[in-house]
């Protein structure tokens, strides 16, 4: 009786070293934005983080020299370099998105639904506390003009209601967007105008914008600015104008139920 000998196809290198840095990449991506979440968001913070999207695209690239090797050989490891392929595309969707919203819009990180007399932020001692003594500085005329191009619905909310309502509502929206109020001015005095001063955080960073929101008084019911502006980096990639919109949404919604 003889034995058949069955020899197997080694399994490809490429496929093997493909999957692990694939695995590697995701726990280092993972770790970098535990860590990045724990204190206050930094650009040198994000560092880890484009590390890892580093090893997820060689990653990639290391799955696809797996496939023409496996083509070229018969090794085996399609499995592996497969699911590192998918891994790749998983992790790199993210970083796609961010080189997209830098492509295509501009560099601005500070959006005001008042062009020319954009709203001041406080300086009382709540609020410097709350930005770590950080006031959003004051943003060119130009850099204005493209906020104007970029996002021409950034406009202000009028209502046909009193200042003091207004206020309240404004208020009320800004709590339902989940916004923590630094403190909170009526309309009135000299300037006859309210103030909000608020923070809002991005649900997976933990990146922060600040926000100044203005009530003033008019002859026909009231107008509402709002100015948002991200502490981190010269580009927000839209999130400022988006967390304008949503507010003017939640406006909209809350004068509709009154």
């Amino acid at each position: 009786m003889h034995r058949r000998l069955v020899f197997e196809e080694p399994v490809s290198r490429a496929a093997l070293w493909s999957r692990r840095l694939a695995w590697f990449a995701l726990a280092v991506l993972l770790l970098a934005l535990l860590v990045f979440r724990s204190g206050e968001p930094t650009l040198e913070g994000l560092a880890p983080v484009a590390a890892a999207y580093g090893l997820a695209l060689l990653a990639l690239l290391l799955s696809l020299l797996a496939f023409a090797r496996i083509w070229q050989t018969g090794h085996r490891g399609v499995g592996m370099a497969a699911g590192a392929f998918l891994m790749g595309v998983l992790m790199l969707v993210p970083a796609a998105y961010v080189v997209f919203k830098l492509v295509t819009l501009p560099a601005l990180a500070d959006i005001s639904t008042d062009l020319d007399d954009p709203p001041t932020f406080s300086r009382s001692r709540a609020a410097l506390d709350a930005r770590a003594g950080r006031v959003p500085p004051d943003v060119p005329a130009e850099r204005r003009r493209l906020q104007r191009r970029a996002y021409p619905k950034t406009v202000p909310i009028v209502l046909e209601v009193p200042a003091e309502t207004a206020f309240d509502i404004a208020r009320r929206a800004a709590i339902a967007r989940g916004w923590q109020v630094l403190e909170a001015t009526r309309p009135g005095g000299r300037s006859g105008a309210g103030r909000i001063e608020a923070v809002a955080r991005a649900r997976l960073l933990r990146t922060a914008e600040d926000i100044t929101i203005r009530i003033r008084p008019r002859a026909d019911g009231s107008r509402i600015d709002i100015r948002s502006a991200s502490r981190l980096g010269p580009h927000d990639l839209g999130v400022n104008a988006a967390r304008i919109a949503a507010f003017a949404e939640e406006v909209e919604l809350l004068v509709e139920t009154r």
